[in-house]
């Protein structure tokens, strides 16, 4: 079939990064910008005389030496070898501090330019389209020629996490990624962000808690917009399912938008501050899928940190309901990274997210060093995919959680974290002990609701004060070379 294609654009090299940027936004607007001017005439009846087609921008840069001028602490920024360096480009306006700042690294970190043009992967009309842009449906079944014939579809090839994994082996000198992440991987996860999260990509902050009750979103919503009627310093607006946005009072306050009918599957708030500075809440609810699922779409986002705070079962006699856990361990059998990461792989505690943590604890506790252990462990999580695990063979299981030394189980600690470490995001869990099956310690209804009355608030606000912690921390800190492996790709 005929091919449609807008005419191609020249490679052009630069040596600023921002110059470099705004010829991402050129090339892939106008490429963008093209499939949907033959939608929009599609829905007018007017069919294209060949099949539309066009692709993503590309970003690459040559390294002609082993060495470079990078301080070596530096976990990114860099080409790790002699050879070609590519990847492709979308959303450059959402990632745009993003881009400039890797461009801008690897200009000062090599000699050099960044060259930019047009890849040869095809863009498909769905990432063409934005998840909010409405097409009149009816109109393109009456055409009767398949979508599919017209334009380009996602392409599973292009989608793969290979280069995340590190099971990409490129040839010798390259072409090297540049990025963990293809243009179409990353957007098919921003459109799956739209999806189960009912907010829009734009809204979500470099610092993400991930929560697995109902509770916690219910006290952060409160939270939220108490600040925003008191003009909190920090955050500018508070962002709900259906991109309800509540502005600070300082900012002249007032809401915008429609709140949802029907939550979505896995609903994030916002509290948004400048440069992405604030923070993400979603709440993934139970078991190490919703999890993956998550913490897979947020990474395309590259949050500086992301935290797990939930509830587990205290395995330990000496624990009390309300307790908490900072996990230093996991043991995974969670089962849904098996193929992606093997269970052989470890998952290190991160020194910066755990140290934020228990400065978080001691600061809103009041407690202080030996004094912080009458209330919270640092101990093995163990994380398990079966949440009936109470109606196992105890004596086979109770062993294993000895053998561990597990002071905590749960159903999606070990998920996140481990998908933190292999998307090379840090990492961190917080756990507030619910119950001590083990010991026949489960909460009676009265007890429930008073348990959640007095422990949600607090552990959230230890949550929050832990973000704005490391919020305070040098970036190139936070992503440090403990997530980086052998031949990493340039950005961050």
């Amino acid at each position: 079939m005929k091919l449609v294609s807008p005419d191609p654009v020249p490679l052009k090299s630069f040596t600023d990064a921002v110059e470099a940027w705004e010829y991402v936004c050129e090339v892939y607007d106008r490429n963008t910008g093209f499939i949907r001017d033959h939608l929009r005439n599609l829905t007018k009846g007017i069919v294209p005389p060949g099949k539309v087609r066009a692709h993503y921008p590309q970003v690459q840069m040559t390294s002609t030496s082993f060495q470079q001028q990078a301080n070596s602490r530096l976990a990114y920024g860099f080409l790790h070898s002699p050879g070609l360096y590519q990847t492709t480009i979308t959303q450059p306006r959402l990632f745009h501090k993003y881009l400039i700042e890797n461009f801008s690294l690897l200009l000062k970190n090599h000699d050099g330019t960044i060259e930019v043009g047009e890849s040869e992967t095809p863009i498909p009309l769905h990432f063409a389209v934005a998840p909010d842009e409405r097409v009149e449906g009816e109109v393109l079944v009456d055409i009767g020629v398949p979508l599919r014939d017209l334009f380009d579809t996602p392409d599973l090839g292009h989608m793969d996490d290979e280069i995340a994994n590190g099971t990409m082996i490129p040839p010798s000198g390259g072409p090297f990624p540049m990025a963990a992440f293809t243009a179409p991987r990353v957007d098919y996860s921003l459109h799956r962000l739209s999806h189960y999260m009912a907010t829009t990509p734009d809204h979500f902050q470099n610092f993400v808690i991930f929560t697995n009750y109902q509770f916690y979103i219910e006290e952060f919503t409160r939270l939220a917009k108490q600040w925003m009627t008191e003009g909190h310093p920090l955050y500018d607006s508070f962002v709900e399912p259906g991109n309800v946005v509540t502005m600070n009072a300082r900012l002249g306050g007032g809401t915008t938008g429609t709140p949802i009918s029907r939550q979505p599957q896995m609903p994030a708030y916002h509290l948004t501050a400048q440069n992405g500075r604030g923070i993400t809440m979603i709440n993934i609810g139970v078991g190490p899928s919703n999890a993956k699922t998550a913490t897979d779409h947020v990474a395309v986002l590259r949050p500086h940190a992301w935290l797990m705070l939930g509830h587990c079962a205290g395995l330990r006699n000496s624990q009390s309901l309300g307790d908490y856990v900072l996990a230093h361990a996991y043991v995974r059998e969670d089962h849904v990274l098996d193929d992606d990461l093997p269970v052989t792989v470890p998952i290190p505690a991160l020194a910066e997210i755990q140290l934020a943590l228990q400065e978080a604890v001691a600061e809103v506790t009041h407690l202080e060093g030996l004094e912080t252990k009458s209330i919270m462990r640092t101990g093995t999580v163990f994380t398990i995919d079966n949440r009936n695990w109470e109606l196992r063979d105890q004596t086979e299981i109770s062993r294993r959680l000895s053998q561990s030394r597990a002071i905590a189980l749960d159903m999606e600690s070990a998920t996140i974290a481990a998908n933190g470490f292999r998307f090379r995001v840090p990492y961190g869990t917080l756990l507030c002990v619910s119950d001590k099956p083990l010991h026949g310690e489960l909460k009676l209804p009265g007890m429930a609701s008073e348990f959640y009355r007095t422990q949600v608030n607090r552990h959230l606000l230890i949550g929050l004060k832990a973000m704005e912690i490391l919020r305070d921390q040098p970036i190139e800190r936070l992503h440090s070379r403990k997530l980086r492996s052998f031949a990493e790709t340039a950005f961050q």
